[in-house]
Parts: structure tokens; C-alpha cells; sequence
């Protein structure tokens, strides 16, 4: 008797692995094949949008040093802005505490790079991908944006800006290294699989939302 609940237990145990596995992988390869069309490398050959998404992380490391992640985005959206790509930047981000705020650093960062304060808009309660792009729609009322951060991360962010009715399209920062990102990537692996429930069976919305803000 034992041996056949072992034979079962060890049949569901490969399945529900073999079921994961297949989960990653769909999961993956329809998040990168969907976006490829909206995505940019090259900011000459990015189409105008008014306002651009800049997508939070934080501005240093935890075991010390600028976090390049942070440091390469801010380098996209001045792109974007010298070459009249856009005409405004919403910085989205984590202000859990007082003590982080993402948004603000960034802020702060593209105004040392000469983007006017007037320019900047922030939203505060970008605490994950979904919430600051649906938030962009909702809150900020566009329709149409270009999003910027990494290009594994556009890819996820495009993604569900198209499944939630926004017309974006995905300027790449520089990568960080293969070696250096490692953590990153393997996060964002599963960080796919965590979208397609949320948009597809779980119908997430943002954490917050709250009352309009008007970008002219």
C-alpha cells in the first residue's frame, strides 16, 4: 500500500513539475514574442509619444554603490526628451516610507541632466509593474505612452500596457551584464509566469489609485 501511494504521490509530484516547467516557458516566450514589435534600441527611430513612462528602481545598490539599472534608465528618458521624442516624463516608483522614495531620485536625476521640473510628473505608488502602468492610464490619463527601463522589462511592461487598453511602445535602456543582472533575470522569469495570472485569472489592479492628475 505504501509503495502505491509513494507511485502516485511521485506520478502528481513529476506532473506538477513537468505543468510548472511548461508554465515558465509559455509564460516567457509569449510576453518576449508579443512585445517584440513595440520595442526600440535606437531613439532616432522611436515614434513621438507626449509623455514617457520611466519605470522605478533604486538609485544604489544595497551592498553599496549606483545601482546602473537606475543610472541607464535616466540616460533613456534624456535621450528621449533631448531628441523630442517626448514632451513629458511620469517617474513611477516605490515611496513605501519616508525614508526610499524612487520617484523622487529620479526626479531629482533628470533634473541634473537639464529636463525641466515642469516636465516631470510623479507617481508615487508605482510599487510594481502593473501599478505603474495601469496607473499611467488611470491616474495620469494616457492612452499612449512610451515606457523606459531594460529591455527584459519592457518587454513584461509592454505587455500588459496592451493587455490593459494603452498603446505602448518600449524605448531599452543599456543593460546591465549578464554576471551583474543574474538576480535580476532569474526574478524576471517568474515575475512573467506572476503577470499572466494576475492579468489573465486574477484581474490585479494597482494598489492605488486616487484622484486624477492632468498632464497637458
Amino acid at each position: 500500500m505504501k509503495g502505491i501511494k509513494r507511485l502516485v504521490f511521485n506520478k502528481w509530484f513529476l506532473y506538477s513539475l513537468a505543468f510548472a516547467g511548461l508554465l515558465v516557458l509559455v509564460s516567457n516566450w509569449r510576453i518576449s514574442f508579443f512585445s517584440q514589435a513595440y520595442l526600440y534600441d535606437d531613439v532616432e527611430k522611436v515614434p513621438y509619444n507626449k509623455v514617457c513612462l520611466v519605470l522605478g528602481t533604486s538609485e544604489y545598490l544595497s551592498q553599496g554603490g549606483k545601482n546602473p539599472y537606475f543610472s541607464y534608465r535616466i540616460d533613456a528618458a534624456v535621450e528621449l526628451y533631448e531628441n523630442n521624442k517626448i514632451d513629458y516624463i511620469i517617474v513611477s516608483g516605490d515611496n513605501g516610507t519616508k525614508y526610499y522614495n524612487e520617484p523622487l531620485k529620479m526626479k531629482k536625476a533628470l533634473m541634473k541632466r537639464g529636463v525641466s521640473e515642469k516636465k516631470i510628473y510623479l507617481d508615487y505608488a508605482g510599487f510594481r509593474t502593473l501599478d505603474s502602468v495601469v496607473r499611467a492610464k488611470e491616474i495620469f490619463g494616457q492612452t499612449k505612452i512610451t515606457i523606459v527601463s531594460q529591455k527584459f522589462h519592457n518587454q513584461r511592461a509592454v505587455y500588459i500596457a496592451h493587455k490593459k487598453g494603452i498603446e505602448a511602445i518600449g524605448y531599452n535602456a543599456q543593460d546591465v551584464g549578464k554576471r551583474a543582472g543574474f538576480k535580476t533575470r532569474v526574478r524576471e522569469v517568474f515575475a512573467r509566469v506572476k503577470v499572466m495570472l494576475d492579468l489573465h485569472l486574477l484581474n490585479k489592479q494597482p494598489h492605488f489609485l486616487g484622484e486624477k492628475i492632468y498632464i497637458p
